[in-house]
């Protein structure tokens, strides 16, 4: 008989956990009731499903030995994210001491889910399998108690979660990945083939290596392949599909949703053509493309515009907004990063230049857009998408004061959120990334990083 391997049980407590919601969902999880179920499609769920199922999981393909985790591991932490914070987020809305289940709340799970998978990207091929699920649980968590404070306390608007999704998410992982100190390898570390430095510049530029069935020894892994940014960008694709519906998803009204899909839309064109001007322009080689910015950046006007997508921007303004998401995120690739990763914050996705800096960017100008808002141009619309703002609003328990704001007034509690938001994130993070470094949670080795081989069954090594 072979002898026991505890690594044959690396995943266990993962089961125990699975138990323990099983045991909540039968104590505090029920169905709606008949009378009050909503007929029709919930616009934006199917939509949003695909965005997280398969846009997440194919942008982050890129690295050539790491698409088995980037895939198998979104999978994994989205399924148990959603059951997670369904239960996080729902305690805060019980009704008879139960959280009544809808489409509409499986909605809002799936979208928090995106918060630890934008996580996920700036700690991919850095993290093992179990810190990231200790990751996914206390990110969901805290994350559902910030969306419960911008959201009820706060009264914010935020209709695409460029605050408390990108932004939080961003900053979390940035924050995990301050407190590892995951310095990056030297390239000998990674290979043993002879990388020019110049040739160091980003991870679309190293390691095209036309060859069959290279030695590993011989691969520097940390780099993607003609294929797998290929397969990365099928995912960038998908995501910029269906992200008017993602931004959209949580609109109270049809013409409020409308509002958000065209913003969206026109923000993303105007984004991705400007990324491709400012990629060619900043580029390492000069007037070629790099792949990193049209895999990353053309998404950056979906972010940017998602905190004011419902208002009344005009359609001049929600191009004007993707072309400075443009700007953002290219310049941040470009410049920032490298910066980053020499303080020891690794971000292999680059989600501070596609999720933070853009969901900053859009939270700044949810502070103008509600300032300046009025009854004037929005009608009876301004309380919708500003409750607070409605003279007969009901009295909230939760809220700071009932007393109707004022534009001002919202514009400075949409500041609160952001800089709330920002502050909990980081130290979460930051105090998460020490937890990860105690000797419960297994660590890669940097030999181990980027590398399918160590937790998966893999076919022979090729380019």
């Amino acid at each position: 008989m072979p002898p026991i391997s505890i690594k044959r049980y690396v995943y266990a407590p993962l089961l125990g956990f699975e138990l323990f919601l099983m045991v909540l969902y039968f104590f505090f999880v029920a169905y709606a009731d008949k009378d009050k179920v909503k007929k029709g499609k919930i616009v934006g769920f199917q939509e949003t499903h695909a965005m997280i199922f398969i846009g997440f999981a194919y942008l982050m393909t890129f690295l050539k030995r790491y698409c088995y985790s980037a895939t198998g591991y979104n999978l994994l932490l989205a399924a148990l994210v959603i059951q997670w914070s369904l239960l996080c987020q729902g305690f805060f809305h019980m009704v008879d001491g139960k959280i009544v289940t809808s489409p509409k709340l499986l909605l809002e799970a799936d979208i928090m889910s995106a918060t630890v998978l934008i996580t996920y990207g700036a700690l991919l091929g850095l993290a093992s399998g179990t810190q990231l699920l200790f990751i996914a649980v206390v990110e969901a968590l805290v994350g559902s108690v910030n969306l419960f404070i911008s959201e009820a306390i706060f009264e914010i608007s935020d209709i695409g979660g460029s605050i408390c999704i990108h932004a939080y998410g961003a900053y979390f992982g940035l924050g995990v990945s301050a407190a590892l100190r995951l310095m990056k390898p030297p390239p000998e570390a990674l290979s043993a083939m002879s990388i020019r430095p110049k040739d160091m510049h980003s991870h679309t530029a190293a390691g095209r290596v036309i060859s069959i069935r290279v030695s590993k020894q011989k691969l520097q892994i940390d780099t993607p392949s003609y294929t797998s940014d290929v397969t990365a960008m099928l995912g960038s694709l998908v995501l910029w599909i269906y992200w008017p519906w993602f931004n959209s998803a949580l609109a109270t009204t049809d013409v409020e949703q409308q509002r958000a899909i065209v913003n969206t839309y026109l923000s993303l064109a105007a984004c991705t053509v400007v990324t491709f001007v400012l990629s060619a322009a900043v580029s390492h080689k000069p007037g070629k493309l790099d792949m990193v910015h049209i895999q990353n950046s053309s998404l950056a006007g979906g972010v940017g515009v998602g905190a004011v997508a419902n208002m009344y921007i005009g359609p001049g303004g929600a191009i004007a907004i993707g072309i400075g998401a443009a700007f953002i995120s290219v310049l941040g690739y470009r410049y920032l990063s490298p910066k980053l990763e020499k303080l020891g914050i690794q971000d292999t996705c680059g989600v501070n230049n596609l999720h933070g800096m853009p969901g900053i960017y859009s939270g700044l100008l949810s502070i103008l857009v509600a300032g300046l808002a009025n009854y004037d141009v929005y009608g009876n619309e301004l309380y919708n998408i500003f409750p607070a703002t409605s003279p007969d609003r009901e009295k909230s328990t939760t809220a700071v004061s009932t007393i109707p704001r004022v534009p001002a007034m919202q514009a400075l509690y949409q500041f609160i959120a952001l800089a709330t938001t920002l502050f909990i994130a980081l130290t979460t993070g930051v105090l998460t990334g020490f937890l990860l470094k105690s000797g419960i949670f297994t660590r890669l080795k940097e030999k181990e990083r980027y590398d399918d081989e160590v937790n998966w069954e893999v076919p022979p090594l090729t380019v």
